[in-house]
């Protein structure tokens, strides 16, 4: 699910003076969709509707809803109350919190969802991811940053499997938080007073990223990571039938196929025309391939990406 207005980077060139051609270049982004008249709610209930009627589960039917944000819609309280109450799902019928890991909170909602799922504590349960990325960015002090984001948002639906039907057979997280600057937006929780500090507050309200450390880290642990995820989930390389990525940007979908070898072709690559979601990227990623056929039963699914903080996650999936 996606905003109504999509914004070309050819657009943005000639809006902050740029050459034409040149924000294409630096980030690899040719397109994305930013929200006008949309807010954030109104993204992640289109999505889980949905994602509802695909499956054909009606609100009454739902006693578990996750909100997956990279960045919730305000503070306090939690987003997936908010949507849960758009949905039309009633007062005391379902639990509704949030789960955050940034760029990673879809697998990790969807990790919890089927843990409770699997012990009898829900029984149907909702899983959104809606961002707003196009927000807070730093389109003065690093604009080739700025052109990698967009917004938009996805859900999806979780009950228990059938005997002998698919299954999750694998799912890890791995924390560096040695490079936890590397990427951030520092204002919005307790470290900075507004009352107080309001210039320094307003300082660190702009998302700032490192590219050389998030690098650094990624290269050093990330191809590790996925050969412990496969033999977790007892696959081969070869045994990946598709590859989706969360969509940090088209060249760390680059380096990504190149670190672990995955070919090409299974990598499901949408990073130039919708740019980096946030948390949505994952599972946009997931309905776009869906819809294009790539995914069917018996498909081995390899679900990766990497985080703020920083973190690596992974899910190995057989449909």
């Amino acid at each position: 699910m996606v905003p109504a207005r999509v914004v070309l980077s050819e657009e943005l060139d000639c809006k902050l003076g740029f050459s034409a051609g040149h924000l294409e270049k630096v980030s690899g982004v040719r397109s994305r969709y930013v929200c006008e008249a949309e807010d954030q709610i109104d993204l992640a209930a289109a999505a889980a509707r949905l994602a509802m009627e695909r499956a054909t589960v009606a609100a009454r039917d739902i006693d578990l809803v996750l909100g997956a944000c990279g960045i919730p819609y305000q503070t306090l309280p939690a987003t997936a109350p908010l949507v849960m109450r758009r949905l039309g799902i009633p007062d005391g019928a379902a639990a509704a919190f949030d789960v955050n890991a940034t760029c990673l909170s879809f697998l990790s909602a969807l990790e919890l969802a089927a843990g409770r799922i699997a012990t009898g504590q829900s029984r149907t349960a909702l899983v959104f991811s809606a961002d707003i990325a196009s927000r807070a960015l730093p389109w003065k002090e690093q604009p080739d940053v700025a052109a990698l984001f967009g917004d938009g948002a996805a859900a999806v639906v979780l009950t228990a499997a059938e005997e002998g039907a698919g299954a999750i057979r694998a799912s890890l997280m791995r924390t560096y938080p040695s490079a936890y600057e590397a990427c951030e937006i520092g204002a919005g929780g307790t470290r900075f007073d507004f009352e107080r500090k309001p210039a320094e507050f307003t300082a660190h309200a702009v998302f700032r990223m490192d590219g050389k450390e998030l690098f650094r880290v990624t290269h050093r642990h990330f191809p590790r990571f996925v050969d412990d995820l496969l033999a977790a989930a007892g696959w081969s390389p070869a045994d990946v039938d598709l590859v989706v990525p969360h969509q940090a940007s088209p060249l760390a979908l680059e380096h990504m196929i190149e670190q672990t070898g995955m070919r090409g072709e299974r990598v499901v690559n949408i990073a130039a025309r919708f740019g980096n979601q946030i948390a949505a990227s994952i599972p946009t990623a997931l309905d776009i391939a869906w819809r294009d056929g790539r995914i069917k039963r018996g498909t081995r699914l390899l679900l990766l990406g990497t985080s703020a903080g920083v973190s690596f996650g992974g899910m190995a999936i057989e449909v």
